[in-house]
């Protein structure tokens, strides 16, 4: 099984980072926008269509308020792996920082070369609309 991990800081404070996060249905205006150019919602499905034409089907396996965690599985659409599950989790850093793990489980193994890259390119354009996203005036 390949394993992938993203690991940055973002200069937003966690509970903002989180709330962008948390949105799971809102992919394409929250986190990667234009990278990802379409995100619905089937039940706990969602279904997300990339900017290079692939959609993919992500079972939302959880959304923890607690941990400021998002983990989903790929359970279909144009890229089907034998198994993959990921997650993305906000942690407070010092100075009001974030920092920001992904993590992706997968198989077969031929899918990490693909999958890293769409990671990587989906980290660059996180950083920056993270970065972006407005600080509540009642702070």
């Amino acid at each position: 099984m390949a394993h992938i991990n993203k690991e940055f800081l973002i200069d937003n404070s966690p509970e903002n980072v989180w709330e962008s996060l948390r949105e799971v249905g809102a992919v394409h205006e929250r986190l990667v926008p234009g990278f990802v150019t379409d995100t619905r919602m089937e039940a706990d499905t969602r279904i997300v269509t990339f900017a290079n034409g692939a959609v993919v089907h992500e079972l939302i396996v959880d959304i923890d308020e607690a941990s400021r965690r998002v983990a989903y599985a790929v359970v279909g659409g144009s890229m089907t792996p034998k198994h993959h599950h990921a997650s993305m989790q906000v942690l407070a850093d010092t100075e009001g920082r974030s920092r920001f793990v992904w993590t992706i489980d997968v198989t077969p193994d031929e899918l990490a070369g693909p999958i890293g890259e769409m990671a990587e390119q989906g980290v660059r354009i996180m950083r920056e609309t993270l970065k972006a996203t407005p600080v509540p005036a009642d702070r």
